[in-house]
């Protein structure tokens, strides 16, 4: 697994990851401390907003779970990755493309989400 592979399927995890401390674990060890994310319906800036939004999510779709789909794909400082959110009974709901800017650490210092057409 590359160092990129592994930093998507922290993000994906976070998004996933119901217990507040290791969530906020998570978000440390994925994003900046003030990085952005946005995408057409959602928007948040640090970890504390991260985390907000995350919680949001999840309360909004519960028993629902994300999943990376394929090979993270990156250049230079850019990294581009698929992933679904599937129902409880694994079932896609929406898949998107999310783009990232990486801080020379690693991390994720920005991310934009595309959703891409809802399933049927």
């Amino acid at each position: 697994m590359t160092d990129h592979e592994a930093l998507v399927d922290r993000y994906i995890a976070a998004w996933n990851e119901s217990d507040t401390a290791r969530r906020r674990e998570l978000i440390a060890r994925t994003w900046t401390e003030d990085a952005s994310y946005l995408d057409p319906k959602l928007s948040a800036q640090g970890h504390a907003a991260l985390d907000a939004m995350l919680q949001g999510v999840q309360g909004m779709f519960p028993g629902h779970r994300f999943r990376r789909l394929g090979a993270a794909d990156a250049h230079h400082d850019r990294l581009r990755f698929r992933w679904v959110l599937e129902a409880a009974g694994g079932a896609p709901v929406v898949e998107g493309t999310d783009m990232a800017v990486l801080a020379t650490d690693g991390r994720m210092a920005a991310v934009t989400g595309f959703f891409d057409p809802v399933a049927a």
